[in-house]
């Protein structure tokens, strides 16, 4: 399982350089995930590394806001990579909702007219 999401992570990253790369995407866009992704992974490397030597340690926040900011694929390849907070399930269950918050942000991102529709339906739904 670790190599499945490993790998989707990696081909997220991808997509969405591919996409900029292709103009589909705003480069920035790119850039927030492949900067946010480099960050979260460093940041799991130094709480591992932390752990290992009791010494001060990344706070669990901080490694969550780096997910929902876009370094949500690094984090998920530093967890596997060094099979770092994979056990804790409070951590993943917010981390896995992180990861939802981030991806319905993008949607509502590329795709505002798909907002827009589904605010008229609901404003028509109100005013029946």
């Amino acid at each position: 399982m670790g190599r499945l999401r490993i790998t989707a992570a990696a081909c997220f990253l991808l997509g969405i350089l591919l996409a900029a790369w292709l103009g589909e995407v705003s480069v920035t866009i790119a850039a927030v995930y492949l900067g946010g992704s480099i960050a979260a992974f460093l940041a799991y490397a130094l709480d591992k590394s932390a752990a290992k030597g009791s010494r001060w340690r990344t706070r669990e926040r901080t490694l969550h806001l780096l997910a929902l900011a876009g370094g949500w694929p690094g984090a998920i390849i530093a967890q596997e990579s060094f099979r770092h907070k994979t056990r804790k399930k409070s951590f993943r269950a917010l981390f896995w909702v992180t990861v939802t918050l981030n991806g319905c942000g993008l949607f509502l991102y590329l795709r505002p007219d798909t907002v827009q529709r589904a605010m008229l339906s609901f404003e028509r739904y109100l005013t029946r």
